[in-house]
């Protein structure tokens, strides 16, 4: 059974990968992602199939429960219509299916494999995001003619030089050539991009053995350090979305007024739906855009630009405002998965040791968070790809040795 596994779920990875990420947008299906999700499922349910016990992971069924709960919840209140809600569930549920799916599948990607899948992620870097990259540099409107707009190219660039670095050891070497693919980023002039580029250069070359994760004055000064420096270079969508948001006030770009507007309006829904939230389909997601919501115009935005409802094409540019859909005890839910994860996933470096785990997982939680200030990255395809990373390296770390065990 682990051999059909692991067969499937690295062809799976590598299709999702190549048309789930990289040529997404040049095919235009746009719900490809959903069909790799899908695909992850049913392999997942044939596997439970021919387990006898039908063994689940606890946080697994927590999570089924919990948006089962929401399903119920928003059907009761009517936050929008059967098919809105069905499809929003759907979407939402995605990135934490394909986490748990992998997890607990445990697949293993062997020697072969791993070469394979870094073959595909140089080739398509150099026939596909260097060229790209470098003819922006002569003409910036070639990354919206290829991805659709600059940020799903720094999207492309990160997931693919994290992915290169889970396939490598973590020598020097790779080090520099993972920094080294991810600097084409740079070209798409996003503050996100630079934030993130910053995270990882500290991981690196500051954070990059044992040692230097332990608690002491050294590695808080570096840690405040890294942080203020992130804060920096991504400052001016910081500015904007959480000081200019407050004030009112400042000049906007047009393309940005909507996701202005949800953050905006965002504490008063949780305010007046408290404490399970405005319910499935109702606030800053696309469905809630294709089967409009009434919340719109109960808060007097269903004239915004973007957010209209004959115009709403920006209505799911971000994703931290849909956490209003679940309101107060939708959001602590939220944070208490990533402190799951994240817990589980130091927990196991404890007894492991890999140092290359901890800061790949690091990254990925670090760019899904920088990502969801002004992207819906964590439900989108991108997502997707960064969700079922997670599950395979702590599926890989389940694997290892315990060479590092704390009494």
């Amino acid at each position: 059974m682990q051999t059909i596994i692991d067969r499937y779920f690295f062809i799976l990875f590598i299709f999702t990968l190549i048309f789930g990420l990289l040529l997404y947008q040049i095919i235009g299906f746009l719900y490809m992602d959903e069909c790799c999700a899908l695909a992850l499922t049913g392999l997942f349910a044939y596997v439970l199939l021919q387990t006898p016990d039908w063994r689940f992971n606890k946080a697994f069924l927590l999570t089924l429960g919990v948006f089962l709960f929401y399903t119920v919840y928003s059907f009761w209140i009517g936050s929008n219509s059967g098919r809105g809600i069905f499809n929003d569930l759907v979407i939402q549920m995605k990135p934490y299916l394909a986490f748990f799916c992998v997890y607990q599948l445990k697949p293993a990607l062997n020697d072969s494999r791993r070469k394979l899948l870094r073959d595909v992620i140089l080739l398509f870097w150099t026939v596909l995001l260097l060229p790209v990259g470098v003819y922006a540099l002569a003409n910036e409107k070639i990354l919206k003619v290829v991805f659709f707009q600059p940020a799903f190219y720094a999207i492309n660039v990160t997931l693919l030089a994290i992915c290169y670095l889970y396939c490598c050891d973590f020598s020097r070497r790779t080090k520099i050539i993972y920094l080294l693919l991810l600097s084409i980023g740079i070209v798409s002039g996003r503050s996100k991009f630079y934030g993130f580029f910053t995270l990882s250069v500290f991981m690196m070359f500051f954070f990059s053995n044992i040692a230097q994760f332990k608690l002491n004055a050294r590695n808080v000064l570096l840690s405040i350090g890294m942080l203020a420096s992130i804060i920096v270079v991504a400052w001016r969508k910081i500015a904007f979305y959480f000081y200019l948001g407050i004030t009112n006030s400042g000049d906007f770009d047009k393309d940005m007024i909507a996701r202005l507007v949800l953050y905006y309006y965002m504490p008063d829904i949780l305010l007046d739906y408290f404490p399970f939230g405005s319910g499935l389909a109702s606030y800053a997601t696309s469905s809630s855009g294709e089967w409009y919501s009434h919340v719109y115009e109960k808060y007097g935005i269903d004239n915004v630009w973007g957010i209209s409802k004959s115009y709403h094409s920006f209505i799911s540019d971000t994703y931290y405002p849909s956490l209003a859909q679940f309101g107060v005890v939708g959001i602590a839910l939220f944070l208490l998965f990533w402190v799951y994860l994240l817990r589980k996933t130091f927990l196991l470096y404890r007894i492991t040791g890999d140092i290359k785990s901890l800061i790949s997982v690091i990254l990925i939680v670090g760019f899904l968070i920088i990502e969801s200030t002004t992207n819906a990255t964590f439900i989108s395809q991108g997502g997707l790809l960064a969700m079922m990373l997670l599950g395979l390296i702590l599926s890989d770390m389940h694997k290892m040795p315990a060479v590092n065990r704390k009494p």
